[in-house]
């Protein structure tokens, strides 16, 4: 069969229940995509064939003797930044270049007890930190729609693999839109889950009151389905809130688009830089979804101004921080030859680092340094506090909230914007990182160089199902989640 890779992850859960394809033959149509196509495409970090196989067989057993769950012998690529047992895990960086994880990140684990097939580890800015996928050491993944582009970042190993049709579906992490702004700029759905909803455990860290796992794939069906596996409470991570879990899967339908009202913010329709094409297509999914029956209310959300330079005060000092561990000492890059502790400290850490991560890790030092930590980290936290304030008053007249994801189609390759020029594109993102809150891309449409467009629906705390199933409906009403780039449509 050559067109499994075209198929919704309900197709292919349906179709390995009832034997009409195994996981290993799944797997191995996988597999031989990504040796023909990802040269060109560079999403995956390193590939686990002879793995991804035992695992198939594994599945297919499972399968064979009734003991199989919705997602088993379905395969699945990691953001590098979820640490793999056995498996090399790098975020992205020369300084974890060498570095094989002695055991597996909780989301992993659970992707493993559902039965799902790992297929690889893919690319990702630099630990993180950026929106092109350009900062990874392992070079620039491309965007399946215009080789000559970014997927964005910091998860663009994650989209541009999904979008390639090298994975079903993937996972990602969001610290400020690193999911949903590649799932914008590669035509998918990706869906950013409240703060604790998703066990940050075996996460490589970069800002940890910020970073959340959540799944990229074609549609919110299909975001569900992972959803399933991801979500719930973890014991080892003492930021995973004790909740209920609902399932996604089966709540597609749970939110009536009639009579939704849907928040759309002055402010974020007057923003500077944001480019005619995507608030065109934005404004019509709008309209769309307001024939379907839902109410647009205009609202205010005065601290829009303040997103970005809180958010780039807050983030660099959780990073600097965080990267401390990254010493030369215990794992990861060391240089050669220290001649004492100093040298050992300065040279891997300048050598092993990239120019982005030292650039964050200089703020955050300076942000927390003891002349400024009252008048730039603590100052931050309170404005943290009154941009949250904001969203809470907006939900209390409105269900969800409606933006552009990002403000422009996706940057070409190398475009060497300024690092402000960068940061200001996470406009429409960082405030739902800074605030826990749970947003979700969908595909809306094209720009007039044919790159893809995406919606961005913010919802309050814990209603990843009421996104989900916003979308959902939507996307059964048109078909751009069903629309794919010529690379993907290459059979192996």
């Amino acid at each position: 069969m050559t067109d499994l890779h075209r198929l919704s992850i309900r197709e292919l859960s349906e179709g390995l229940a009832g034997a009409k394809f195994s996981s290993r033959e799944l797997t191995e149509h996988y597999l031989k995509r990504i040796a023909k196509i990802d040269a060109q495409v560079q999403s995956y970090v390193t590939v686990t064939a002879e793995q991804a196989l035992a695992q198939a067989d594994a599945a297919d057993a499972a399968i064979k003797a009734g003991n199989a769950t919705a997602l088993t012998g379905v395969p699945i690529a990691h953001k590098d930044i979820f640490c793999t047992q056995g498996i090399k895990t790098t975020a992205g960086s020369k300084m974890l270049d060498n570095f094989i994880s002695p055991y597996d990140a909780t989301v992993v684990a659970k992707g493993k007890a559902a039965g799902l097939v790992t297929l690889g580890k893919v690319n990702m800015d630099e630990f993180a930190m950026g929106s092109t996928s350009e900062s990874s050491y392992f070079g620039a993944t491309k965007n399946p729609w215009a080789l000559d582009h970014v997927p964005g970042g910091s998860s663009g190993g994650s989209a541009a693999a999904v979008a390639a049709d090298l994975a079903p579906f993937s996972t990602g992490t969001d610290t400020g839109g690193s999911i949903r702004q590649p799932a914008s700029f590669c035509g998918l759905t990706g869906l950013k889950p409240t703060y604790g909803r998703v066990s940050r455990f075996g996460m490589i860290a970069y800002a940890s009151s910020l970073d959340q796992g959540g799944p990229i794939a074609r549609s919110a069906e299909d975001c569900a389905y992972l959803m399933n596996v991801m979500a719930g409470h973890d014991a080892k991570d003492s930021t995973s809130v004790e909740k209920d879990v609902d399932d996604y899967v089966a709540n597609l339908n749970g939110t009536s688009v009639k009579g939704l009202r849907i928040g759309i913010p002055k402010q974020y329709f007057n923003v500077h830089g944001l480019d005619a094409d995507v608030k065109a297509r934005v404004e019509e999914s709008l309209k769309k979804l307001e024939e379907m029956g839902a109410t647009l209310v205009e609202i205010d959300l005065n601290m829009t101004e303040a997103y970005v330079p809180t958010y780039y005060l807050i983030a660099p000092a959780e990073a600097s921080s965080n990267l401390s561990r990254f010493d030369g000492v215990r794992y990861g890059y060391r240089c050669e030859e220290p001649k004492d502790i100093m040298d050992l400290y300065k040279r891997s850490r300048s050598e092993g680092f990239g120019k982005e991560v030292q650039q964050r890790i200089l703020i955050g030092t300076y942000a927390l340094s003891a002349g400024y930590y009252d008048a730039y980290y603590v100052k931050a936290q309170k404005v943290r506090r009154l941009i949250q304030q904001d969203f809470l008053k907006a939900f209390e007249s409105v269900d969800v909230i409606a933006a552009p994801s990002a403000p422009t189609t996706a940057y070409r390759i190398g475009a060497n914007l300024s690092p402000v020029e960068m940061y200001l594109g996470d406009i429409y993102t960082i405030a739902v990182n800074l605030a826990g809150l749970p947003a979700i891309n969908a595909p809306v449409g094209f720009d007039k160089d044919s790159l893809p467009v995406g919606l961005q629906l913010i919802g309050n705390y814990w209603s990843e199902s009421q996104l989900l199933s916003v979308v959902h409906q939507y996307q059964q009403a048109t078909d751009w989640h069903t629309k794919r780039a010529a690379i993907a449509e290459e059979n192996a």
